[in-house]
């Protein structure tokens, strides 16, 4: 390198390093400075300097919001790295990649792009970069409802920056582990690291990061009721982030003053500063600020008494929470796999013929397990409690006029349709974890097929489809079975062939093909005058997440995972679908189940109000609305309840008099609801032999051996109104 390439290279390599340093309170001066750079760097043709550039102003611009400019940047730079098989280059590219996909909410892509980034960064022992992706990780973690592991990110991220003395780096892990400790009641441990967090931003002159740090301060203070001090903190958080131009930060800012201005009861402010929200999260594309505004705008108009408003904005929340676990969670849970496969895969690689790599493997197949397990313990509870609320108040609220009914249709048909998603993902994972078994007992025969038809008759009519039976009548009045799985059978083959059926019809097939002894060989078949599936697809159909492209619009929708549980649950049955089908004439797929003839029970008892009036109740549960919700149907009932908030005053409650049932919540703080029950059944009090029934959002719950025999039952939630009504007046 002669002296004058020397004397440039080191004046590129100074405005970078300038640019970097001055990120963090003078963005758009570092900008200039990058520019600078990369001008230089491409005017004497040095690759890795043009690389280096290019990854400053990917990350500055993935700051600001201009995400196209930003990833365009990111790919010329791993380009160049590339061509000089430079692993910490193409690192950094990708972490601005990532910043950009997580920021966007494509979780799934920002995920896989970290695990490449922190695989390098440890390889070269760059713990810096280490702190900056794990933090992030940490951020993708908590989005998606995984607390545990952005608790570890996040700790995981502040030993590397120590490590490396970087105290930014360590003061950026605080704040959001601030509001992790936050939702868990940890208050004063929230509150101690986010104001360590603001004397560190302080001490370093990291403005933009001292806004984040103001934001977290904001939402401790909103928490413990200092309302003033929370709107000056947020005010500031604001002011730095337009300053900055910090995109995600201020839409984070705009949407928790709304939440703020709300509980303060300035309804005017909050739906003003909501709105802004709104405005800018549909600008940049940031749909988790999106649906929690449309949320806050649905309670100020609730609050306001505006009927029409708050089932506006109830309906567009939970569209886009729908859209978002359409996209989102399917491939969350697939990368899950994905992620844990690679490094099973790797480890197997290296240390295949030592016993010490055998035993890592297991190690790491039982740690996977118990990951699956907690994400879905904790996507069910998350996402279903909510929609507890949303599916049980539609059903009990009495439309008063025209309009109203059509509105309530509308929420009812959006609500269901997001339950249907998120089953389908959920029943999936359990059915993929061998958990499943079948629980036959004697059902009635053609209640369950008139149920059927019931359920899918409405969807069939909307699209103006004929929806029929078809049954032998050779077949026995009551058989056994589990009447859950072959109704789940049947009800995705029937809202499929729905979902791909204009014209027509849609025909549920029974025939008695043999009997042998006690058993009959039972036939069925759904048929359909739709679309038609291509030959080469008859195998695929039947895969996870498989929707064909040639038959498959954005209207037909769906999870992709209705003919995978189909698969799954007739091979409980020791049995096979099969499909056979004809472009634009229509399909008809058929499976067979040897089914024991059974006598037919006696009726359940119809459902009314004098069976359970006069009964006691004490009703477990952390949130508000479920218990509002709760408590309104009981009252319908004639039960008198009494509702504790946790697990603790559970038991404390249950020492003080005797109920007729306990309704219990498992997730709650302080104390959850295995704990509370255990303590219940063994200790002194009235109620050690009250019947006790978990009133649950987590499907895990009744797999958990330890606890299981300490309830009389376990209930779902969303609430099914006639199976808690029967579950109560058996026991009663």
């Amino acid at each position: 390198m002669e002296a004058a390439d020397t004397i440039e290279y080191g004046t590129i390599n100074q405005l970078l390093d300038d640019a970097y340093s001055n990120r963090v309170h003078n963005l758009k001066y570092s900008v200039k400075l990058a520019t600078e750079a990369l001008l230089l760097s491409r005017k004497h043709s040095h690759k890795s300097l043009i690389g280096k550039s290019l990854n400053q102003l990917s990350l500055f611009y993935m700051i600001q919001g201009a995400y196209k400019r930003s990833v365009h940047m990111a790919k010329e730079a791993i380009r160049y790295f590339e061509e000089l098989q430079d692993d910490l280059g193409i690192a950094d590219a990708k972490y601005s990649i990532a910043g950009v996909y997580y920021k966007t909410d494509n979780y799934h892509l920002g995920l896989i792009c970290l695990f490449d980034c922190l695989k390098i960064y440890r390889k070269y022992q760059d713990h810096h970069n280490q702190a900056r992706t794990l933090k992030s990780l940490g951020t993708i973690y908590e989005y998606f409802g995984d607390p545990k592991n952005a608790v570890r990110s996040y700790e995981s991220a502040i030993e590397a920056a120590r490590r490396v003395k970087d105290l930014n780096l360590v003061s950026n892990a605080y704040n959001p582990l601030s509001g992790i400790y936050l939702n868990q009641g940890k208050v004063e441990k929230a509150l101690r690291i986010i104001q360590d967090s603001i004397s560190i931003k302080s001490k370093t002159g990291d403005i933009r990061g001292l806004a984040f740090a103001l934001y977290g301060r904001g939402k401790v203070y909103t928490f413990t009721g200092r309302l003033q001090e929370a709107e000056n903190d947020f005010r500031n958080a604001i002011e730095i982030h337009i300053n900055a131009g910090e995109k995600l930060g201020l839409g984070m800012a705009y949407q928790k003053m709304g939440e703020l201005y709300i509980a303060m009861g300035r309804l005017d402010k909050a739906k003003a500063i909501l709105q802004k929200g709104l405005e800018f999260s549909n600008k940049y594309n940031i749909a988790i600020i999106r649906f929690k505004c449309n949320y806050l705008l649905y309670q100020v108009s609730k609050m306001e008494n505006d009927t029409v408003k708050s089932l506006e904005y109830l309906e567009l929340y939970l569209h886009q929470k729908e859209a978002v676990i359409n996209t989102q969670t399917l491939k969350v849970i697939e990368n899950y796999e994905l992620i844990t496969k690679m490094e099973s895969l790797e480890k197997e690689a290296k240390l295949q013929k030592e016993r010490e790599a055998i035993e890592e493997k297991q190690k790491r197949a039982e740690q996977s397990a118990r990951m699956k397990q907690e994400f879905l313990s904790t996507m069910s509870h998350e996402i279903r409690t909510p929609l507890n609320a949303v599916t049980t108040i539609s059903t009990m609220i009495t439309a008063k006029s025209a309009y109203d009914e059509e509105l309530m249709d509308s929420l009812k048909s959006a609500s269901n349709n997001l339950l249907l998603v998120i089953n389908d993902i959920l029943d999936f994972t359990k059915l993929d974890s061998g958990k499943v078994e079948l629980n036959n007992r004697a059902c009635p025969f053609q209640d369950l097929l008139d149920s059927v038809i019931k359920t899918y008759g409405s969807l069939a009519h909307k699209k103006g489809v004929e929806l029929l039976l078809s049954k032998d009548p050779a077949l026995a009045d009551c058989y056994e079975l589990d009447e859950t799985k072959l109704s789940q059978i049947l009800g995705n083959l029937i809202s499929n062939a729905v979902k791909y059926t204009d014209n027509g019809k849609v025909v549920l097939n029974l025939r008695k093909m043999a009997a042998v002894d006690e058993f009959d060989n039972v036939r069925f078949s759904v048929a359909d005058t739709g679309t038609g599936i291509p030959e080469e697809y008859f195998e695929e159909i039947f895969e996870t997440f498989s929707q064909p492209k040639s038959v498959t619009t954005r209207a037909q929708g769906g999870s992709g995972l209705g003919l995978a549980i189909v698969k799954k649950l007739t091979g409980l049955y020791n049995s096979n679908v099969t499909v056979k089908s004809k472009i634009g004439v229509g399909s008809e797929f058929t499976f067979d189940i040897k089914l024991k003839r059974a006598n037919i029970p006696g009726r359940a008892v119809p459902l009314s109000v004098e069976g359970l009036k006069g009964k006691t109740v004490l009703l477990a549960e952390d949130n508000m609305i479920n218990a509002m919700v709760a408590r309104k149907l009981l009252a319908n009932w004639g039960i008198v309840s009494e509702h504790a908030v946790n697990g603790i005053e559970a038991v404390e409650k249950a020492r003080q008099k005797t109920f007729d049932f306990i309704l219990m919540d498992i997730h709650m703080p302080g104390m959850n609801g295995f704990d509370a029950t255990e303590q219940i059944r063994h200790n002194t009090n009235p109620n050690t032999a009250t019947p006790v029934f978990a009133l649950t959002a987590d499907i895990t719950a009744e797999s958990n051996e330890d606890y299981k025999n300490y309830f009389t039952g376990f209930l779902r939630k969303p609430i099914e109104i006639d199976r808690l009504y029967m579950a109560l007046l058996q026991v009663s």
